[in-house]
């Protein structure tokens, strides 16, 4: 390629950075907002949730176009062609995470009555944010150490998770009254821990789109050893 041309794709690449990061911003903010609607009582706020995740869905759609575009015009191959196939992979997990956040608020609007939720939820709320906002920037800065700490903060969210699980039904058994109740925290709490699964694929990519190692079917320690070069992949 002239320079001129290196440019122009290098430009390219960096429009599909910024989207990616765009679309990362985006999600941290909506888990943000769904969390504070309902520790809040803020029906408006819940529904700003909702309203918002159709800009989700378009970044989403303009991300891929985007790819598909610097495929077709460049025929990228090696780092870069990982770096578009990871930036696809992740948008998708993004817009994932953008549904879960929206169904959280829609979940709460829907309870009749509105539960208020305990600190404990609220911690799990914080933790699937925290997961999420590192995932985003692994990618940002190609931080595999970084990814390698989110995939290994899931575990601590999915402990959370399950803790939750145990103090919700001692509430409910207690009280046979807050069984409707209950089971909205329940589904509230089981799509954070959604959303720290999709954290978890996002820094499984980071790795991938820097190292070229494809880690999501082995465990953490293995995928250790493979970043160190200690355990060959036949």
């Amino acid at each position: 390629m002239t320079e001129h041309t290196l440019r122009r794709f290098e430009d390219e690449l960096n429009e599909l950075r910024e989207k990616v990061l765009a679309m990362g911003g985006m999600v941290e903010k909506a888990i943000a907002r769904a969390m504070r609607a309902i520790r809040e009582g803020d029906e408006a706020r819940a529904r700003k949730v909702i309203e918002r995740d159709r800009a989700i869905n378009a970044l989403e759609v303009a991300t891929d176009e985007t790819a598909r575009r610097i495929i077709a015009l460049w025929q990228p191959a090696a780092g870069d062609l990982r770096f578009i196939f990871s930036a696809v992979k992740i948008v998708t997990d993004l817009e994932r995470i953008g549904d879960l956040a929206e169904g959280i608020a829609d979940q709460w609007l829907r309870a009749e009555p509105r539960p208020r939720p305990p600190a404990s939820l609220m911690a799990l709320g914080e933790r699937a944010s925290e997961e999420v906002r590192r995932a985003v920037d692994a990618f940002a800065h190609r931080d595999v150490q970084l990814a390698m700490e989110t995939i290994e903060a899931d575990r601590e969210l999915d402990q959370l998770f399950r803790s939750f699980q145990r103090e919700l039904l001692t509430y409910m058994m207690e009280d046979p009254r807050k069984i409707s109740e209950g089971l909205v925290l329940f589904a509230i709490a089981r799509a954070l821990e959604r959303i720290g699964d999709h954290a978890t694929n996002i820094a499984e990519m980071v790795i991938y789109m820097v190292r070229g190692h494809d880690i999501r079917h082995v465990d953490h320690e293995k995928a250790e050893r493979i970043l160190k070069g200690e355990d060959d992949e036949d």
